[in-house]
């Protein structure tokens, strides 16, 4: 792997708002979302990743939180950062297996309802006989 390729949105290759893009995009947020979360309006969020502003300190420390990255990879590219984008095998595969997972935790979840709606019922049948 080149050094390019290493440092896909290092402090030569991006800016801020490239950064705070690029990780939005990882967290799989819109500018919309990201700006709910934040507690502040999407034209801001897009200012930001426009590079016409930058967030007080108190946003930057929520914002890297939610986006799950340093603040000082967002800053200045260097630290925790990003990993490169998964090939789109390794995406669908990853997509395969946590669609397989939420299925599991579904049918988990069916089978737990009715065994709740089961104990319900037998605690009204004897709540009742003893009325």
């Amino acid at each position: 792997m080149s050094e390019t390729e290493m440092d896909w949105y290092g402090p030569d290759a991006a800016t801020f708002g490239d950064r705070v893009a690029a990780a939005r995009e990882a967290a799989d947020m819109t500018q919309a979302q990201l700006a709910r979360r934040l507690g502040i309006k999407k034209t801001t969020v897009m200012a930001w990743e426009q590079d016409l502003s930058e967030p007080r300190a108190n946003k930057l420390s929520m914002m890297s939180g939610v986006l799950n990255v340093s603040m000082s990879w967002l800053l200045t590219g260097e630290g925790d950062d990003l990993t490169e984008p998964a090939t789109a095998d390794q995406q669908s595969a990853d997509f395969q297996a946590l669609l397989r997972e939420l299925r599991g935790l579904r049918e988990d979840l069916r089978r737990q309802t009715e065994r709740a709606g089961r104990i319900e019922k037998t605690l009204r049948r004897l709540t009742e006989s003893q009325a």
